[in-house]
C-alpha cells in the first residue's frame, strides 16, 4: 500500500488558518492534495490535522480523515516525522500495511505529479530509505556574509573571499515539497538527511517555502508567472 500524508494542523502562527487560505482561488491544501490524486502514486490519500474545519476542506478537497490527529502531536514543536510515523502506525493498527509513505507539504501549490512519481521510481530503484525535493542555492553558500553585533559584515567563511564562484562546490536544501519513505524508516524516527537519502532535484523556479506573508506573496507572484499567456503582450 503507497501512502500519502499531508500534514495541516490548525495552529499556524505566522500567517493563521494557512492550509486552507485561499491561493489562486482554491484552498491551499486542496494544490497538495489534487496532484497527490492525479500522480497515480497512492493507494490513499490523508490529512492529518487537528482541525474539524481543515478536516472538512480536505475531505471537500478528495482526500480522507481517517483520524484527529491528536494534542501531543499538534504543537509548534512536533516534527514531521513523528506526524507521519502516528499516521503509518494508525494504518497498521487498522489492518492496513503501508509500505512507501509520502509525506507531502499542505502549502506546496507547486508540486508536480511527475515529481512525486519520480520520488517514488527513486526510493524503489535505489533501496534508499527516503527520496525527497531538493533545489540548488542561487548563490554560493561558501560565499555567504553574516551581520555582526556591531552593525558590520563578516564572512561566516574567510577562507573562502578569493575563491571564483564557479569554482565552488554546488550546494542544495530541502524544497519543502515532499518526502517519500519506507514505513519502517517513518516509524524507526530515522533521519531524513543523511546518506540513506537520495534526491528529488526540482528547478528553483518551481519551489517557495512559505511560512511568512512575504512568502506567500511571493509564490503569488510566481504562479501568475507560470501561468499560459503570461509573458505575452
Amino acid at each position: 500500500m503507497r501512502l500519502a500524508v499531508i500534514p495541516a494542523r490548525g495552529g499556524s502562527k505566522r500567517i493563521p488558518r494557512k492550509n486552507i487560505r485561499p491561493f489562486a482561488g482554491r484552498p491551499m491544501v486542496a494544490w497538495s492534495i489534487d496532484t497527490a490524486l492525479k500522480s497515480g502514486c497512492f493507494d490513499r490519500v490523508i490529512v492529518s490535522t487537528d482541525d474539524a474545519e481543515i478536516a472538512a476542506v480536505a475531505q471537500a478537497a478528495g482526500a480522507s480523515v481517517p483520524f484527529m490527529r491528536p494534542p501531543e502531536l499538534s504543537d509548534d514543536h512536533t516534527g514531521t516525522i513523528a506526524v507521519v510515523a502516528h499516521a503509518v502506525q494508525w494504518h497498521l493498527d487498522a489492518g492496513l500495511a503501508p509500505q512507501q509513505v509520502c509525506c507531502l507539504y499542505a502549502t506546496a501549490p507547486f508540486v508536480q505529479a511527475a515529481d512525486l512519481q519520480r520520488g517514488l521510481a527513486l526510493l524503489e530503484s535505489t533501496g534508499a530509505h527516503y527520496a525527497f525535493s531538493v533545489t540548488s542555492y542561487a548563490f554560493p553558500i561558501q560565499r555567504a556574509i553574516r551581520l555582526t553585533a556591531d552593525g558590520r559584515v563578516a564572512m561566516v567563511d574567510p577562507s573562502q573571499f578569493n575563491t571564483r564562484s564557479q569554482d565552488l562546490e554546488e550546494a542544495f536544501h530541502d524544497a519543502g515539497q515532499f518526502y517519500w519513505g519506507q514505513a519502517g524508516a517513518w516509524l524507526q524516527g530515522l533521519r531524513i538527511f543523511s546518506p540513506d537519502a537520495v534526491p528529488v532535484q526540482l528547478p528553483r523556479h518551481r519551489v517557495q517555502d512559505i511560512d511568512t506573508a512575504e512568502d506567500w506573496e511571493r509564490a503569488e507572484w510566481m504562479w501568475r508567472a507560470m501561468q499560459p499567456g503570461a509573458g505575452s503582450t
